[in-house]
């Protein structure tokens, strides 16, 4: 009987196929072929994981929840978990400015026209606002928003609340347990058409944006790159290494599918089922597994703090600024606390950086210079926040391991 190709190495083949099929189209002034007729089909892929996301997230955290039958346990992981988010962004903050100052220092940054900048910027309202913004007033409402952070409030309580009633909830608990399998069975079908909509994204983004990429900012980009592939080296396999006694090279070949899926999709909430599925095979527990990542593709941005970074730099040299050693302070503390309230969809990254310009005085609107091609930094950055969730959950399940023994 002959062996099926692994879900992998399909994502792996349309990747490049895409990427050759993006050239040609690009050399061929083919680029809106490629939006009209092939974008379309990755958009629908999209769609149909998004429409996937709320239940993943909303039942993989309750039944993750109950498989640990201790709240004293989920306060634990929880704590575990966020203490490695914050640090590890805090260090991908580090990584983006020395990498931007090396480059801007050696006059390596590109000078754009300020006045091609135009972006308008959503309001950031503060942190108190976005604190009260977590607890919803409509669960259904949550629900339809693809509000992350309340989705995983709802869970945590609902959760909690079928733990505390015990017998009476036995119900309860099996139809949470029943939908799950269901859902993980879509996902499942879902997961499968992923080389379809790695092939027909990629194709698109490399036909319409190939000479932005080549020309205007290809050192700022290859920049944000070197930071995140830094980052995904020295922190995440090392952390895998020294706290999950895993190697490398097996934890980045187990973590393939989801990093290229984030790489091509850019949102790693839309990456969910696909990580929970590499977590699985490199051995993260599955209640575990279950918490860490959907709350890891709502507060764990590393990719995006280092993009903060770069860009900050960029931007303000391109205003003129010169960044001292306090204002970098205050982009490592802005990037880090932004990081919680910033929603793993696509995008999301520009709002970010739009309150880290506004805490050091820098137009927001020089954005602008950098929007045209935020898909590229977006792909790079996604790709790493889900490695980092994968990771989280291996290590957090580690140390679980070494309470119970």
């Amino acid at each position: 009987m002959k062996k099926k190709m692994s879900l992998p190495m399909q994502i792996l083949i349309a990747l490049i196929l895409g990427i050759v099929v993006g050239l040609v189209c690009y050399f061929a002034g083919l680029g809106d072929f490629t939006k009209n007729y092939l974008k379309p089909f990755g958009d629908i892929f999209v769609n149909l994981l998004k429409f996937i996301v709320v239940p993943v997230v909303l039942l993989s955290m309750i039944d993750g929840i109950l498989s640990m039958d201790d709240m004293r346990k989920v306060g634990s992981v929880g704590i575990k978990t966020v203490a490695y988010f914050m640090v590890t962004t805090a260090i991908a903050c580090v990584i983006g400015l020395v990498f931007a100052n090396i480059f801007n220092g050696a006059g390596l940054f590109p000078t754009l026209n300020p006045e091609e900048a135009v972006y308008e910027a959503s309001e950031f309202s503060g942190f108190m606002s976005v604190l009260v913004g977590i607890f919803p007033t409509n669960m259904w409402k949550s629900f339809t928003d693809a509000n992350m952070l309340q989705v995983i409030v709802i869970a945590l309580f609902f959760g909690g609340s079928i733990m505390a009633a015990g017998e009476k909830a036995k119900l309860a608990r099996d139809i949470v347990s029943s939908f799950y399998a269901v859902i993980e069975k879509l996902m499942e079908f879902i997961i499968s058409l992923a080389p379809i909509g790695v092939f027909t994204y990629m194709a698109w983004v490399v036909a319409t944006q190939g000479s932005k990429i080549l020309v205007t900012l290809l050192l700022v980009i290859v920049c944000a790159y070197l930071g995140y592939i830094v980052h995904a080296v020295v922190v995440y396999s090392l952390s895998a290494k020294i706290f999950a006694g895993m190697n490398p090279l097996q934890f980045f070949k187990g973590a393939f599918a989801a990093m290229i899926f984030a790489f091509t999709s850019t949102s790693s909430a839309a990456t969910l089922p696909v990580s929970k599925e590499c977590a699985h095979e490199l051995g993260a527990e599955d209640d575990i597994a279950s918490f860490v990542l959907p709350l890891g593709s709502t507060i764990n941005m590393d990719g995006t703090a280092i993009y903060q970074c770069v860009a900050t730099v960029f931007i303000a040299s391109c205003a003129g600024m010169h960044l001292t050693i306090g204002q970098m302070i205050i982009v490592v503390v802005t990037a880090t606390l932004a990081s919680i309230g910033t929603a793993g969809v696509s995008g999301a990254g520009m709002i970010m950086l739009a309150m880290v310009l506004e805490a050091l005085g820098i137009p927001v609107s020089y954005i602008g210079l950098i929007v045209a091609v935020d898909r590229i930094f977006d792909m790079g950055r996604t790709c790493l926040n889900v490695t980092g969730d994968i990771a989280c959950s291996l290590c957090v399940t580690k140390w679980e391991s070494k309470k119970r023994s």
